[in-house]
């Protein structure tokens, strides 16, 4: 809790000592050893759970985008005072933190269906599967009927102890990520039935799951993109074209309408949204139930939003817990910032560290609105990328610019690159030799410049290496090593006692008071 404080102090320090001298560094070791000696385990019960992912956002990403946010407030980009490389982002002063190995059952580097589901279920799986176990092989629909081959997630965890849920994500509602909150499916691509094979029929596709079985039904708050996997024969505008990457429903059902058609006859207080300024418009305390579709694919970048139209993910976000904390049981949300691996996979390296800090402004405005004593709070990626940052840039340099010029070809490199992507920017010399394109004629800040990647690709490629989490709350403290990425929904799980762990007296073995906690908590919303 004191690393708030310390964290706080650690930049003031920063920006105010000309010489990094060795009483410098000295004083900043004891100002986190004071933070380290000063903290205490919160032993009381999870009464709400919000699990922010950052979907590809590896520790890479959170270093530059770190030091990203630090120089979007400068007005000197350049300035070493303003010390980007000791700035923080919000959740990286969270008190608990570890590492997550991230391979699927059959792959070294894993994609976010496999990961999702070790996150949310709590067991690892294959590759591009949702919700079900590993007897369930890629694209056999048979086997993923069968019940004893599925798993399920912290949201039918919490809906059984009668907690409310809901989940926001800026992908489609019915992508790989969410996906395994809610469905059991033998391939991530089956968001819809027109993308499915034949011998599937016997399969439902990810958005009938999501609207016909349950965990779906009883979800409270679902927000995101996907419409077209929703809704047969949308319309396509120039702001919000046909998603060419997913699937579009051909069957004629309009699955939205039937969602509301189903809240009616249970007579339900709801609401169905469209554009941001529907959802401004929602009043909470009469609303149980939030379907809010946003795009016929993914949201907008950050950067690309139409204020009147598309919600940041910031404000679905504080829409969410406004509706969940009205239960008594309390509730579990799940967030995910899933632009960012979709920049990553662009090669747009400067998109990506723009969605991470825009993730970064959902965790600040959530912890506005949260009461920490009794919330868990976990913010954590399902995979990395292979952004690298290379190079000996000087300290305060732009993230986004050169690092030094290569002693090879004497050309400039940029201090970000990638190990795969869709440009590698060299073009033929002679007949034995390569050369590439000089970044430092290009516009680098550009949020569709493409970073040089060693090798040509249809995307960039995810990358294989751990992810790091950081959370705050009751039963933090068990992220204390290199856990396999299951662990999250079991330690969720323990620490709200629902689930497997729903008979654990966890709270029962307190043997210290909770009351420093609970002080240590308050004033730390104050710093």
């Amino acid at each position: 809790m004191a690393c708030y404080f310390a964290a706080g102090i650690l930049i003031l320090i920063t920006k105010a000592t000309a010489i990094e001298d060795a009483a410098f560094w000295n004083k900043v070791a004891r100002l986190e050893l004071d933070a380290g000696l000063d903290m205490r385990q919160n032993l009381l019960r999870a009464h709400n759970v919000v699990l922010f992912v950052g979907d590809g956002m590896g520790p890479n990403t959170i270093t530059a985008s770190r030091i990203y946010k630090a120089q979007l407030r400068t007005t000197g980009r350049n300035n070493p005072q303003e010390a980007p490389e000791s700035s923080f982002l919000r959740f990286e002063k969270f008190p608990h933190v570890a590492l997550l190995k991230t391979y699927n059952v059959d792959k070294q580097v894993p994609d976010s269906a496999g990961t999702a589901t070790a996150l949310f279920c709590g067991v690892k799986t294959n590759f591009k599967t949702v919700g079900v176990d590993a007897n369930v092989k890629l694209g056999d629909c048979e086997s993923s009927l069968d019940p004893a081959f599925h798993v399920h997630s912290i949201l039918k965890w919490a809906q059984d102890a009668g907690k409310r849920t809901g989940f926001v994500t800026n992908t489609r509602v019915t992508h790989a990520t969410p996906a395994a909150l809610y469905a059991h499916c033998a391939h991530r691509s089956w968001e819809c039935e027109s993308k499915m094979p034949k011998g599937a029929e016997n399969c439902k596709d990810i958005a009938r799951q999501l609207i016909e079985d349950e965990p779906g039904i009883s979800i409270n708050v679902i927000m995101g993109g996907g419409r077209q996997c929703l809704t047969s024969n949308i319309t396509s505008t120039a702001y919000d074209p046909i998603d060419t990457w997913a699937c579009q429903r051909k069957d004629g059902r309009d699955l939205i309408n039937e969602w509301e058609m189903r809240r009616k006859s249970q007579a339900d207080s709801y609401r169905v949204v469209s554009t941001s300024k529907g959802l401004a418009e929602i009043d909470f305390t009469r609303t149980d139930y939030l379907l809010g579709v946003f795009a016929n694919g993914f949201l907008k970048y950050d950067h690309e939003i139409d204020p009147e139209v598309t919600p940041t993910l910031a404000q679905m976000s504080a829409a969410a817990i406004e509706i969940l904390q009205k239960g008594e049981n309390g509730f579990v949300l799940v967030i995910e910032g899933g632009l960012i691996d979709q920049a990553h996979h662009r090669g747009t390296a400067r998109r990506a560290l723009d969605e991470t800090v825009a993730l970064d402004k959902a965790v600040e405005e959530s912890l506005k609105k949260l009461h920490l004593p009794d919330t868990l709070v976990i913010v954590t990626a399902d995979h990395t990328h292979s952004l690298s940052i290379n190079g000996y840039p000087d300290r305060g340099s732009d993230i986004l610019g050169i690092a030094q010029r290569s002693k090879a070809d004497g050309l400039n490199f940029t201090t970000l690159t990638y190990a795969s992507g869709t440009d590698i920017k060299y073009f033929p010399f002679n007949e034995t030799h390569v050369t590439r394109t000089d970044p430092s004629k290009e516009d680098l800040t550009d949020f569709k410049y493409q970073h040089q990647a060693t090798f040509l690709h249809d995307e960039a490629n995810h990358g294989g290496g751990e992810v790091t989490v950081y959370a705050i709350g009751p039963w933090s403290h068990l992220f204390h090593a290199v856990h396999e990425q299951n662990f999250v929904a079991h330690v969720i799980g323990y620490a709200a006692k629902i689930g497997a762990y729903k008979d654990t007296e966890n709270w029962a073995n307190c043997y210290t008071s909770q009351l420093p906690v609970l002080i240590l908590s308050f004033m730390s919303l104050l710093m």
